[in-house]
């Protein structure tokens, strides 16, 4: 049996009201060294105060908020880098420049500057003041003062925020790689659809409140595609799956059975063996942001959502 891994982050009974706002309402998880996990939830959710009482920022009202990480770290080590919102850059500096004020303060050297450009692809906007630069950058700047140290706990808020496809991609293979490394990440996000990829723990809220915490994988389960079926007999084609093994069929009110788990080729084996007339089958994709809409209880976007691609990653 291997040892247990050694907690990164963790919250017990954390609490926080601002006046009569209650922000964070008896939140409690904890994330492993070597794991990604991902606070989640619409604007005014409590993401970034949770993160702020991680950081020792704000007091709780009630509970705990504590930071961990590898106890071999060196005796001077940065140990903990974050990315809050807003970013707080300066306006007037270059990208070179805002990295030597943060790069002097903590003893880091002039090649590890130009270490974190290359890394954050920002070498070629390095003389660029930070006014001049798109949202993306921002946050890229941001993550580069965030890493100078190369710390091995990352507390990250809306990392993917202003990024674009390839930005994307490259910071979410980029917080893969720090995790097999050993490296513990804490992210939080507005949408579930950008964090699946990465994450390999899920802690949904919705106005202080967990609402759904575990693994991408488990998310799924609970909300599957499905196929919908018109069949001549519903009942029937049902029996015949449950016996099949494929359990989660469900009469919608239209008349179609929601089949989750089975193939194409599964459901019309099914419907042989029960000797059923299938006369319409349609997929239904669950987006994830549909997912976190009913998790956070907001309404859906009023359009429709893209075709998912990654949805529920097995971690």
């Amino acid at each position: 049996m291997s040892p247990a891994r050694p907690l990164a982050f963790a919250a017990a009974g954390l609490s926080k009201s601002f006046g009569t706002v209650t922000a964070v309402d008896d939140v409690s998880f904890v994330v492993p060294a070597g794991k990604v996990a991902t606070l989640t939830g619409p604007a005014g959710a409590g993401k970034t105060t949770v993160l702020r009482l991680l950081l020792g920022q704000l007091s709780p009202d009630s509970g705990t908020a504590e930071l961990g990480g590898p106890a071999a770290a060196p005796r001077g080590k940065q140990v903990l880098g974050a990315v809050q919102s807003p970013r707080g850059l300066h306006p007037a500096r270059t990208v070179r420049g805002q990295l030597s004020v943060f790069a002097a303060a903590a003893g880091v050297s002039g090649e590890r500057i130009d270490e974190v450009l290359a890394l954050t692809r920002l070498d070629t906007l390095a003389q660029e003041f930070t006014r001049a630069l798109p949202p993306g950058a921002h946050t890229r700047l941001a993550l580069a003062i965030a890493l100078l140290g190369n710390p091995p706990l990352l507390l990250l808020d809306d990392p993917f925020d202003g990024l674009d496809g390839a930005e994307t991609a490259w910071l979410s293979e980029y917080l893969r790689a720090h995790a097999r490394r050993g490296g513990t990440v804490l992210l939080t996000s507005r949408t579930l659809s950008t964090v699946l990829p990465v994450a390999d723990e899920l802690i949904v809220l919705d106005r202080g409140k967990i609402t759904y915490q575990g693994s991408p994988a488990r998310l799924r389960r609970n909300h599957p595609d499905r196929l919908l079926v018109r069949a001549s007999s519903p009942i029937a084609l049902a029996t015949a799956l449950a016996a099949a093994g494929f359990t989660d069929a469900v009469m919608r009110p239209d008349g179609r059975l929601a089949v989750a788990e089975a193939s194409l080729a599964q459901l019309e084996s099914a419907a042989s063996q029960a000797r059923v007339q299938l006369t319409e089958i349609t997929p239904e994709h669950i987006h994830p942001d549909q997912v976190l809409a009913a998790l956070a209880h907001t309404a859906p976007a009023a359009q429709p959502y893209p075709a998912p691609t990654m949805y529920g990653m097995p971690r």
